[in-house]
């Protein structure tokens, strides 16, 4: 059984799950979709082409799949897709993709704090944690179970890695590689996520030899192009090697120094 306030807007064309519950003056228009055991509170706002998961709570004032702020634009038929178990604070926004068919992803187990913004044909991966007012440009790539602290904007087509860890308040202008910690301003390599890589999991010699991979490309002397290609000889079996030196070759922007 769903539970929709009386004073919410609820089109009768949209598709929701079972046991979904739309808070007082909520507007949910005809292309959206949301699943099983799903709430969202009040004054939100789901646009045409959200697709939104199950278990998700959807705090007040959010706004998903709203039309991309690019100058001129006209309204295509993309979608903003929200996973599953995402977690949406008050007052979020999430744009939908800017090119017909897009899309704008947010992966599952998910927190987005309070006024973050994600724009226009970005992505969040699984497990990531998206801290207050946050304003990710379009075009950005985040992947999974990365951490970026408040306050922080990310400039349009940046990536950054998986597991790694961004210091609130810093702009983020250059593409972050996996597994780092990153602070400072400018944005500055900042050495392990350590902490974070033990709470996960990660054993003692894979911290080694991610320190040694990264040794390699800000203290050696070479330049990254070098650094990789050493990556590549003395750890050619390692996959978290392989996550390095893939996303430096991914990378347009150039990864952040030293």
């Amino acid at each position: 059984m769903n539970l929709i306030h009386p004073t919410a807007i609820v089109s009768s064309k949209a598709k929701l799950g079972t046991n979904v519950s739309i808070g007082p003056f909520s507007i949910i228009q005809d292309d959206v979709e949301i699943g099983d055991n799903t709430s969202i509170a009040s004054h939100s706002v789901i646009y045409n082409g959200a697709r939104i998961g199950s278990d998700c709570k959807i705090f007040q004032g959010v706004s998903i799949a709203h039309i991309p702020q690019v100058s001129g634009i006209k309204d295509v038929q993309s979608q903003a897709v929200i996973g599953n178990r995402v977690t949406i604070h008050e007052f979020v926004t999430i744009h939908k993709a800017s090119k017909e068919q897009g899309q704008t992803r947010v992966g599952s187990n998910v927190l987005l704090m309070a006024y973050a913004h994600l724009g226009h044909d970005s992505s969040i991966g699984d497990n990531c944690i998206i801290a207050n007012a946050v304003q990710i440009a379009g075009h950005v790539h985040i992947d999974d179970w990365a951490i970026i602290g408040g306050s922080t904007p990310v400039h349009q087509f940046c990536f950054v890695g998986k597991h790694c860890m961004i210091g609130g308040g810093f702009r983020v202008v250059k593409d972050v590689p996996p597994y780092v910690l990153a602070g400072e301003e400018p944005l500055r390599f900042n050495g392990l996520n350590s902490v974070g890589l033990k709470r996960r999991g990660f054993s003692s010699e894979q911290l080694e030899n991610l320190k040694h991979i990264y040794k390699l490309i800000y203290d050696s002397g070479m330049n990254v192009t070098q650094a990789k290609e050493a990556i590549k000889e003395k750890y050619s079996s390692d996959p978290l090697a392989k996550d390095v030196t893939e996303f430096i070759e991914k990378s347009k922007r150039g990864i952040i120094p030293r």
